[in-house]
């Protein structure tokens, strides 16, 4: 075989409980969190339900977090949605959720938090271009970096993440502490935007933002002890991020109010501008854009290992499965992957684009979810399965986790058909898709 496979060298088990701690809450924390509290405040239109809607993303992050470590405790040596959909159930539902992933989830949250980055930078050097076209040629930038090899080390994703901790903790401190903003002649929301309709499609924006604890799972095999810190790392990491997100979002309504709120696209410079003037505007603007870059660096290294997997695999284009030999990098998965994100990026907004990708997102989360009810029953059939990792109250637990994102998925094609329908024909496409790739020898095990 040409191409090297990823698992023939065997991985350094070197992570303790603190770099779990780390890549879970590097891999929920982006810039969304910096903007969506804008978005929220759009749908309901009262303090208690913006902060009430962060806080049931929370527990269901959590709980999500909970099935993804039992999960990888489960199945240690295979990381990743992909293998766990493709071992429960069939790998055509595997194959689905890496199309989505490279057409809609992926492609659409790096062209999300790359318009983020356009907007903020945009904002720190008073530009007066597209925040679109800044996205685009960021992605640009960075999808050729990774294909040349130049990946970030741990120093520089340590700084960028500590930048990232920097601007949210000064946010934080002057949400909570610094003035209030007064404007008494501002216009009030629709009153038809509150409620429980208004919570559902709240919903879409919290997820969006509290997405990634699930990348965690990908790691477990360079850990001293997956079975223990890895659940002790996702538990700590997914709390720190719902305390992190829930000050974020009160510091934004305490200062703005919910009506300013809900008018700006810039949240967290508005509170900065407010305390500070603009020089405080440009100091968050430029942590966030910071913080954005080093998060897409990331996404765009990570997510085509799943691409590659899938051509090796033979459901998906032979050349996306090239290993280039110099660099070991998987190339047109990368390029093929900038170019999605770039197209989506262009064609789309900002609001538009969480729907488009919340609601296949969240579909998978439940299915992946269920996929432990499945793992469940098989291991009742053996004698032991030793001591590991359990889900608290599995079975109910599970099910909520389950339920509650398909839910969300629902009542967002509901509510947002015509972007949230984008995502659902793209899926569709890929079931019909699918015959044309498959092969007749089994998936292989990583």
């Amino acid at each position: 075989m040409d191409n090297p496979e990823p698992g023939d060298v065997p991985l350094a088990r070197r992570l303790g409980l603190f770099d779990a701690t780390m890549i879970v809450m590097g891999g929920i924390i982006g810039a969304g969190i910096f903007v969506n509290p804008a978005v929220v405040a759009r749908n309901v239109h009262t303090a208690t339900l913006v902060l009430g809607a962060w806080l049931i993303g929370g527990v269901i992050a959590l709980i999500g977090a909970f099935v993804y470590a039992e999960l990888a405790a489960l199945r240690p040596r295979v990381g990743g949605q992909y293998a766990y959909l493709r071992d429960a159930y069939h790998p055509i539902v595997a194959f689905l959720y890496g199309w989505t992933l490279l057409l809609v989830v992926q492609t659409g949250g790096m062209a999300g938090a790359a318009i983020i980055f356009g907007r903020y930078f945009c904002e720190l050097f008073g530009l007066s271009v597209s925040e679109q076209v800044v996205a685009t040629l960021a992605l640009a930038i960075l999808t050729a970096i990774n294909c040349l090899g130049v990946r970030a080390g741990s120093n520089v994703q340590s700084v960028l993440m500590l930048i990232k901790l920097v601007a949210i903790v000064l946010l934080i401190g002057v949400g909570c502490f610094g003035p209030v903003k007064t404007n008494l002649g501002a216009v009030e929301l629709p009153t038809d935007s509150g409620g429980f309709a208004g919570l559902a499609r709240a919903m879409a924006p919290v997820l969006f933002a509290y997405g990634g604890w699930q990348t965690a799972s990908f790691v477990s095999g360079e850990m001293r002890d997956p079975r223990r810190d890895l659940p002790r790392g996702l538990l700590i990491g997914v709390i720190g991020v719902i305390l992190c997100y829930v000050l974020v979002s009160y510091s934004c309504v305490r200062v703005l109010g919910v009506v300013d709120l809900a008018r700006t696209n810039v949240p967290a410079s508005e509170v900065m501008r407010h305390a500070f003037g603009e020089r405080g505007a440009q100091v968050i603007a430029a942590g966030i854009a910071i913080s954005t870059l080093g998060f897409l660096s990331q996404s765009i290294l990570t997510a085509p290992r799943v691409y590659y997997a899938m051509a090796r695999d033979g459901v998906f284009f032979k050349a996306v499965g090239h290993l280039d030999p110099r660099t070991r990098v998987p190339t047109v998965a990368i390029v093929l992957q900038g170019l999605c994100a770039a197209v989506i990026a262009l064609t789309g907004k900002y609001d538009q684009i969480l729907n488009y990708v919340v609601a296949i997102d969240v579909l998978f989360f439940g299915l992946t979810g269920a996929s432990l009810l499945i793992f469940r029953a098989r291991l009742q059939k053996e004698t032991s399965d030793g001591e590991r990792l359990r889900v608290p109250w599995h079975p109910v637990t599970t099910s909520v986790f389950v339920l509650a994102c398909w839910a969300i998925s629902i009542s967002t094609v509901a509510q947002f058909p015509r972007n949230a329908g984008v995502g659902v024909g793209i899926l569709a496409a890929g079931a019909l898709i699918y015959p044309l790739w498959r092969r007749s020898p089994s998936p292989r095990e990583d």
